[in-house]
């Protein structure tokens, strides 16, 4: 059976990603830090659908924990299918606002954390093969005003997974990116709803996406297998 791993797989985007790989049959990690409540909730939701996800916790930006988190992970399987590094946070202000603690603390989480934790599994994915899905944003190919950091960090993402598809592509290691545009999810219900329909306004299909279309991306590009180094865009046409 195949097994996925879903860094912030309990919320959101993440949690839909989840249930999507549980539904089609592979052994799933959720991986959660600091809402265990969430977390557990999560998991008591899919045991009640008939699925078994086991919880790991870890701090992705933090070398060691995200070490014990994989440690641990391959002493209860042999081996992972497939990564997805779904965990990211946001931050909406303007630059001169932005102090270099928060600047810092979105690269941590949505730039070294993936790096960390796709550092601890190539060396293992590189023998058995297998694939990384990274999850970027709109906001990474075309920049958001007010979010430079956030913006930056997604782009960073964009370009780690070009990169990375090139350089394991020899070990049959498959290296994405889906970029998700306007999700319905809780990171846009900062939003007045004014804001929101301006940013749909900008949406070719005319409505939000959902957290279960970004997850039918993720489970397309776990098995592709002709397919690596591509950025996946998941937001109705988006442009600038």
């Amino acid at each position: 059976m195949k097994t996925a791993l879903i860094t912030g797989g309990t919320k959101g985007i993440g949690k839909a990603i989840a249930l999507a790989f549980l539904e089609q049959g592979y052994e799933v990690v959720l991986n959660y830090d600091k809402d265990e409540r969430a977390a557990l909730s999560t998991q008591e939701e899919f045991n009640m659908m008939g699925y078994c996800p086991v919880l790991l916790r870890a701090d992705i930006s933090d070398e060691a924990q995200v070490r014990a988190m994989f440690s641990e992970f391959y002493t209860i399987y042999r081996r992972l299918d497939v990564l997805v590094n779904n965990a990211g946070i946001s931050r909406v202000e303007v630059i001169q606002d932005t102090a270099l603690s928060d600047w810092n603390r979105i690269f941590d989480v949505n730039v070294k954390g993936m790096f960390l934790c796709c550092r601890e599994v190539v060396p293992k994915m590189i023998c058995t093969g297998g694939a990384i899905i990274n999850i970027g944003s709109i906001w990474g190919e075309v920049g958001a005003s007010c979010e430079v950091a956030y913006s930056s960090s997604k782009g960073a993402v964009i370009s780690f997974t070009k990169a990375l598809a090139k350089e394991l592509a020899p070990s049959k290691v498959r290296v994405n990116c889906v970029s998700p545009g306007v999700i319905d999810t809780d990171m846009n219900s900062r939003l007045t709803s004014e804001e929101m329909e301006e940013l749909i306004s900008r949406v070719p299909l005319g409505r939000t996406g959902f957290p279960e279309e970004v997850a039918e991306a993720c489970l397309y590009l776990a098995e592709a297998q002709y397919v690596t180094g591509e950025v996946l865009s998941v937001g109705g046409g988006f442009s600038k």
